[in-house]
């Protein structure tokens, strides 16, 4: 068959094509057309379940649906769907059936969290095309629920912060801006824009992945549109911006968007003479006459007044017309918002200007007279008054500071401010009473007002200013003025209450200036108090109680004068030590009169008195604290008693319940009857440990109060010989397993051997032997060791000890718990441990003699490793107790190095420094390395600045001394780099390492020099003031680790793992 062969002309050809090309782009159209349809539907889809999810969050009354709602949200939020569907749901008019608030306002939610989260990532045309969406946003519902449209200004604020790519992106927004005012309501939505976009960028807070330099662009960025900004204002003022907004509404979002700008510092440039004539300014204070815009115009003028202080003097000079307008009316009609925000007003106002409040002309005296008046004012709670507080400080503080050296001119301040402040003395007083619901309360736990306890706490400094200023003799008069008991006996209790208040405020200058009161009121006080059942020291009269005994303490120099005082104050004492709520202030008032009245107190019958006290404590159950100031004040008096018989004696009944609660504890016989009723095993063990507590804080005063001129070695020895028997009984008990008990028997020991000092070493064998197996024994009982850690500081100079405490560092440093910390991570699972073990071989180091330390090397070497590791962790008082174990060894190993031609034993424990330091050094600057990044690395750069230093001073040494092969500069410099670059490859720049390791070491060997110097000037000692950091080498060093931290402080710590 022969083959036929079609020619086609060009044009057919072309016409062919074109036909294929039609049928193409036909078929590719209704592709597109229906992937439009499936992804507008699937979009619907997702907007339909995101607003069912937030009604159920919302509305549904069953638990688990909410729950599960709200996480079907939240991983809905951290999806990259979000954008589309959240910008979908704020821009589209199309899904009518999804108009819903709750559903708006959710989504305004997630952009503005997800651009704060992951805004950075966004290119710049996604960036652009959100911007437009949210703008266009914003004009859709600018006239719409007010916190919907914040949300959205918020979004858009957060967004222009983060458009980096923009060289100007404040200017882009203001341009887009200028758009949007021409739109239906869009000067709504601008205003509220303006509003938020500088809090955004002076919050520090709102994201942190913007710089503070950063942040300090944007503002200047922004405080270059500010006459824009302050036409727009005055334009809105005059237009009234939206017909559809009412009057007040509009007045309220004028002076939220101009306080924002005075904050962000918008009147910084205009000259402070035409400020008081600026339209804005006169809108302000006109403002303050309208109820719903008061609250923000008295907001705004006190930022005005903090900034400028010419405006001061204008209000100033308008304080008769806002006392006429609007202080005397609110006090008459009770109006406690327009009396507070004046309050605020006035107070700024006083302070801006206190010269000229200093002249007294008429209108600081009214302004005076405004605040008295503002402070008198009868409200429920004493925000009020509280607010003026600052004002009289700085006044009275004014006042004081001056120095007038004229006669005449100090007599006419008198004159003038005398009256004033006391006033102000006779309006505190009646503020500082407590309220009715207070006074008419008869339940047995009671306590102040949070408001009132606040005010109280806020008022001291300005009542101790007053008392100065007025005079001691002046001030108590105020008080003390009528009569606090009328003749039918009938008792003010709320005056009297207030007036002890503030007689104990002020008794320091009382004291100082020596100006007596009768204190014959004070004890017709106690005597009333004191004679009471105890049914009836309830309600208000505790308070009356607690007030009274606070201001027995503060004078008990003066109450103990007279003799007949001693016993009627004692049994006042003893009877409010029983009530809660009075405890702790009797307790600390029995100890302060105790101080003062020791001698007087030796009478038999008040010794008997102080007894049944003592006794009493173990059935009171006081807090610790309380029962330590009682204990305290008892062992006070006995230690000054001249007859050492009867103080021994006194010494024994006081301790005797204390002895008897522990000895029931450890009785044989009773162990097993105790163990079988949990409830009472619970209390035997917790009043032991109470009796041990009692037993420690009678030897730490006994530490410092018994008469040397007596003998007190003696005397506590005397004490011992029952104490040691009994305590070793207890360390070799089952009850020790208690944390508790362990804690309170250490620390009793502790304190006894502080107490005892040397004549404490015949027992010492024993005694560390008992803590180091107890330790082994029950390895979550750090107390074990830090007792061990008092011994070697009081003991530790004793080279006959030597071997004894050398098996103690080893029993502790081969304990399982110790060799357990291998990472950061279980350091922070025990920082106690951690804290106790780096203080003892701190106390090793610092108190043993050479010899022990020269055959210590390997428990050195071994330390130093865990502490190395320790340092790392995230809890700061374990990583800086490590830190500081490592500064306190390189620090004596310095010292032995430098010695001259060393002896035989000063050789050998220099190898042994080098040998550690050799062996140990590159793994502590890995450590310190590591130490020094994440969120917890700025406080360690000191103690890690100066272990670096000590390092460098080893160095230095070793460059002429035969130690040059085993540590130098080259090696540290080896170190160092080592160190660096092991670090993981995302924590530090390319070329990092190699730039920084080179300014680090010439940093250290600057820093080494500065120590070694200044070891030299001091005669071997380091002078804190240059020895460490305080040099210019020291400050670069300490600089640069600084930096370092600093720039990686946003890199999650490390689990460093040995």
């Amino acid at each position: 068959m022969s083959r036929i062969v079609t020619t086609f002309s060009r044009e057919t050809i072309i016409s062919y094509q074109s036909s294929i090309s039609s049928i193409v782009n036909r078929q590719s159209s209704l592709v597109n057309r229906q992937l439009s349809i499936i992804y507008h539907k699937s979009m619907e889809l997702q907007m339909i379940k995101v607003a069912q999810a937030v009604h159920v969050l919302n509305h549904d009354t069953q638990s688990c649906n909410r729950f599960a709602a709200n996480q079907w949200l939240v991983q809905f939020q951290q999806s990259d769907a979000a954008w589309d569907i959240a910008t979908s749901i704020l821009t589209s008019s199309d899904h009518h059936h999804l108009s819903d608030y709750e559903v708006e306002f959710f989504a305004a939610q997630i952009l503005k969290r997800k651009i704060q989260n992951e805004g950075y990532n966004l290119h710049l045309g996604a960036k652009d095309a959100l911007l437009n969406a949210l703008l266009l946003a914003a004009q859709r519902f600018s006239s719409g629920h007010p916190q919907l449209l914040t949300q959205i200004c918020l979004a858009i604020s957060t967004l222009v912060l983060h458009a980096v790519e923009h060289v100007k992106p404040i200017e882009k927004l203001f341009y887009s801006l200028q758009s949007l005012r021409f739109q239906n309501n869009g000067n709504t939505a601008v205003l509220e824009m303006l509003t938020v976009l500088p809090e955004i960028i002076e919050d520090q807070n709102s994201d942190c992945h913007i710089t503070s330099a950063r942040r300090y662009d944007y503002g200047q960025e922004l405080l270059a549109h500010t006459p824009m900004v302050l036409e727009f204002l005055m334009q809105q003022i005059d237009e009234g911006f939206e017909s559809l907004i009412q009057h007040h509404d509009r007045s309220r979002k004028i002076l939220r968007c101009l306080l924002s700008w005075v904050r962000a510092g918008c009147f910084s440039e205009i000259p402070p003479g035409s400020l008081p004539s600026h339209p804005l300014f006169n809108f302000v204070f006109s403002s303050l006459q309208v109820a719903s815009s008061f609250d923000l115009a008295v907001e705004a003028l006190v930022e005005l007044v903090s900034r400028h202080e010419g405006l001061s003097q204008v209000l100033l000079c308008r304080i008769g017309l806002l006392k006429e307008a609007l202080l005397f009316p609110a006090l008459k009609s009770g109006d406690e918002k327009v009396i507070g925000g004046l309050a605020c007003l006035l107070s700024e106002i006083g302070q801006a200007i206190p010269f000229l409040i200093m002249e007294a002309n008429p209108d600081a005296l009214a302004l005076a007279d405004g605040l008295l008046s503002c402070i008198r004012f009868p409200s429920e709670d004493w925000e009020i008054a509280d607010s003026t507080l600052q004002f009289w400080c700085s006044l009275a503080g004014y006042i004081l500071g001056l120095e007038v050296d004229d006669a005449e001119n100090r007599k006419n301040l008198e004159e003038c401010f005398v009256p004033i402040f006391s006033a102000l003395v006779d309006a505190l007083l009646l503020r500082v009473k407590v309220d009715d619901s207070t006074y008419n309360d008869n339940g047995c736990i009671l306590d102040l007002p949070n408001g009132l306890e606040q005010f109280r706490m806020n008022l001291v400094e300005l009542l101790v200013d007053t008392c100065q200023l007025l005079g001691s003799a002046l001030f108590i008069q105020k008080i003390f003025l009528g009569s606090w008991m009328s003749s039918s006996m009938h008792i003010a209790w709320k005056d009297v209450e207030a007036k002890l208040f503030m007689l104990n405020a002020v008794a320091e200058v009382v004291l100082k200036e020596g100006h007596h009161f009768d204190i014959t009121i004070i004890m017709q006080l106690v005597m009333i108090l004191s004679s009471k059942a105890s049914a009836d020291l309830r309600g208000f009269t505790c308070i009356v109680y607690k007030s009274l005994a606070d201001v027995i303490g503060s004078y008990a120099k003066w109450m103990s004068a007279p003799q007949t005082n001693t016993r009627p104050l004692i049994l006042f004492f003893g009877t409010g030590i029983r009530q809660p709520f009075c405890s702790s202030a009797c307790a600390v008032a029995f100890r302060k009169f105790c101080e003062e009245a020791a001698e007087i107190l030796h009478g038999l019958s008040n010794l008997e008195i102080l007894i049944w006290m003592g006794e009493g404590l173990e059935e009171r159950k006081l807090p610790l604290e309380d029962e330590d100031e009682v204990v305290g004040a008892i062992t006070l008096i006995f230690c000054s008693i001249p007859d050492k018989k009867l103080m021994y004696n006194l010494f024994v009944r006081f301790l005797s319940p204390s002895y008897e609660t522990i000895e029931k504890l450890i009785e044989e016989d009773n162990v097993h009857a105790l163990r079988q009723n949990p409830s009472t095993y619970i209390e035997s063990i917790s009043s032991a440990g109470r009796g041990l507590h009692r037993i420690g804080t009678v030897f730490s005063y006994l530490t410092t109060h018994l008469s040397h001129a007596l003998g007190p070695d003696e005397s506590i020895l005397e004490l011992l010989d029952v104490f040691w028997p009994m305590l070793e009984k207890l360390f070799l008990s089952k009850h020790i397993e208690s944390a508790s008990l362990s804690t309170a028997a250490c620390r009793a020991l502790a304190l006894a051997i502080q107490a005892s000092g040397q004549k404490f070493g015949i027992l010492l064998p024993k005694v560390l032997d008992s803590m180091s197996s107890n330790f082994i024994s029950f390895q979550s009982h750090e107390c074990y060791i830090r007792t061990a850690s008092v011994i070697v500081e009081e003991f530790g100079s004793k080279e006959e000890y030597g071997p004894l405490f050398i098996r103690t560092f080893e029993r502790f440093t081969s304990s399982t718990s110790v060799m357990a910390l291998t990472s950061s991570y279980i350091c922070d699972q025990e920082p106690d441990l951690v804290e106790a073990y780096t203080n003892f071989a701190s106390a090793y180091v610092r108190s043993c003699p050479k010899e022990v330390l020269a055959a210590s090397g390997s428990l050195f070497q071994v330390s130093l490793q865990k502490a190395g590791i320790c340092c790392t962790a995230l809890h700061r008082g374990a990583a800086l107790s490590a830190m500081s174990y490592m500064i306190c060894f390189f620090e004596v190993g310095v010292a032995f190095l430098v010695e001259p031609e060393a002896s035989t034993p000063g050789r050998s424990i220099q190898d042994m420094v080098i040998r550690v330091i050799s062996l140990s050094s590159e793994g502590i600057i890995s450590n310190l390395v590591y130490a020094l990044l994440g969120v917890s690395a700025m406080s360690r750069v000191h103690k890690a600045a100066t272990i670096l230093q000590q390092l460098g001073a080893v160095c230095s040494l070793s460059e002429r001394r035969e130690w040059k092969t085993v540590v130098c500069w080259e090696i540290l410099h080896r170190w160092l780099y080592a160190a660096l670059q092991t670090l993981p490859a995302e924590y530090l720049k390319a070329g990092e390492v190699e730039s920084l390791v080179p300014i680090w070491v010439k940093a250290v060997v600057g820093a080494a020099s500065e120590y070694l110097e200044s070891r030299r000037q001091c005669g071997g000692e380091t002078n804190n003031r240059g020895g460490h950091m305080q040099g210019e080498g020291g400050r670069l060093l300490k600089r640069l680790l600084r930096e370092f931290a600093d720039n990686h402080r946003n890199i999650p710590n490390l689990v460093y793992c040995n």
